[in-house]
């Protein structure tokens, strides 16, 4: 039976539930899906366009297409995308597979400049179709064998089991290395769609290890892409980015560490001394220079993080903090930073609970039950904005800064231009998190944004691809 969802009075009610109450992984039913207005966090196309000078094309339905289109179009990339468009006979007629193949190479062979790698994606009516993606593969590569192609996927069944299509979409960001020697002296940063902060502890220790530092993110053209592949140790921090990294060490013979993106002191350092000892096992880094190197990083990490607390403290006060997934990937890691030293964190917005918060989930449960967590997706979401923002006004909150947002999904459902604009960790990690985020913080609460203006831009920092 059909039921009626856009009656406000029947789906005002912003849901949420208090930590203490919270189901883990997933506090909130599944169900009608809401997609606000805040877009700053990458989709397939951004993070495709990283592999320099290649073409994407998509073979999708029309309506489908409309987003991607849209979103090469934003960000100045239309010259590396091509679309072609599935009709319905193409179903009936059962010549998927033709379709694709004389789509692919038409759009090859019409463009000003051959590509070096041309990134194919699929959809979900491929597989619901049974199309043989095999068999078109190995025709192109028969076609223009100076061309690397490689699968990607726009498909949102893949959603809710299995590799997810971000997981998937990093992991292909490498697949199109070629195998050569490995270089003990050389490492790869990798599964990121923003570079790493050169200031960060990861950049430093492996610059004081004396070993050169390949990330997608500074390659210029597809050989210096190409050269990633002499890597002999893989450093991932972004959890989606794991997967990837266990793909290219099983096929490329190097090692893959990933290093958590943490907030916790202990969990820096055990996550960083790991590290240290692939180092020194992996690569031409001596240990005594690695040891020595990360013990400075870690004295000076501790002194400036306990610093940025006791400032941003004093100068925030009780001003209540939100913080929502889309600024790191490690959200209840944060709130129980900020809550253990005295910050007043009332919200933090996250549609599920990744494995590795889990024991900050139980920590936060024990020690903080009325932490309240709220979903982005849940079609009542809608009203959110709203909703705080005449719950402040009726308490004469409306001036100053009533609420401090770490990340654009908080800014906007709490409707506030005191906010973080950072998505999937701004390439800081190790005490790097801690120290930037709290500088992030003072800024933010110093400091408005036009929120509506800028959240509502696609990619933040997508201008890395544009080359």
């Amino acid at each position: 039976m059909l039921k009626r969802i856009n009656d406000k009075t029947e789906h005002a009610v912003i849901p949420g539930v208090r930590i203490a109450d919270a189901g883990f992984p997933a506090p909130f039913r599944s169900g009608l899906e809401y997609s606000s207005p805040a877009r700053g966090t990458w989709n397939i196309v951004h993070t495709g366009m990283l592999i320099p000078e290649s073409h994407e094309i998509y073979v999708c339905a029309a309506g489908c297409l409309r987003g991607v289109v849209l979103t090469a179009a934003e960000m100045g990339t239309m010259d590396r995308f091509s679309t072609v468009a599935i009709r319905e006979h193409n179903l009936l007629d059962g010549d998927m597979e033709d379709l694709v193949i004389e789509g692919v190479s038409d759009i090859i062979g019409k463009l000003p400049k051959r590509p070096p790698a041309v990134l194919v994606y699929t959809s979900c009516v491929h597989h619901f179709t049974g199309t043989d993606l095999d068999l078109i593969y190995a025709r192109l590569r028969e076609r223009f064998p100076d061309i690397d192609f490689t699968d990607c996927y726009m498909n949102p069944i893949m959603r809710k089991s299995g590799l997810t299509p971000d997981q998937l979409m990093r992991s292909r960001l490498y697949m199109l290395l070629h195998e050569r020697p490995l270089s003990e002296s050389a490492v790869a940063v990798i599964g990121n769609d923003l570079p790493t902060l050169q200031d960060s502890d990861l950049i430093r220790l492996l610059r004081a290890a004396g070993l050169k530092i390949h990330e997608i993110t500074s390659c210029r053209n597809y050989e210096e892409y190409q050269q990633m592949a002499e890597s002999s140790v893989y450093i991932s921090y972004n959890p989606d980015a794991a997967p990837g990294g266990d793909m290219l060490a099983e096929r490329l013979g190097g090692t893959h560490q990933y290093l958590q993106l943490s907030f916790d002191e202990d969990e820096i350092d055990a996550g960083f001394d790991r590290l240290a000892e692939v180092l020194s096992e992996k690569t031409t880094a001596r240990a005594e220079d690695v040891i020595a190197a990360l013990a400075v990083i870690r004295s000076e990490g501790r002194n400036e993080a306990a610093d940025a607390l006791r400032e941003t403290l004093e100068l925030i006060g009780d001003t209540p903090v939100v913080i929502d997934y889309t600024f790191c990937p490690r959200p209840l890691s944060l709130a129980r930073l900020l809550l253990d030293n005295g910050f007043k964190v009332t919200k933090v917005y996250a549609d599920s609970i990744p494995g590795a918060d889990r024991p900050d989930f139980e920590y936060l449960q024990d020690h903080y039950p009325d932490l309240m967590l709220h979903p982005t997706v849940h079609a009542a979401m809608r009203f959110a904005a709203t909703e705080n923002t005449c719950a402040a006004e009726e308490k004469g909150q409306a001036d100053g800064c009533r609420v401090l947002a770490i990340g654009q999904k908080a800014a906007y459902f709490e409707n506030t231009n005191h906010f973080v604009n950072v998505v999937e960790g701004g390439g800081m990690i190790g005490y790097k998190a801690i120290t930037g985020t709290l500088q992030l913080m003072r800024e933010a609460y110093l400091n408005e944004k036009p929120m509506r203006d800028l959240v509502q831009i696609k990619g933040l920092g997508c201008e890395v691809c544009v080359r």
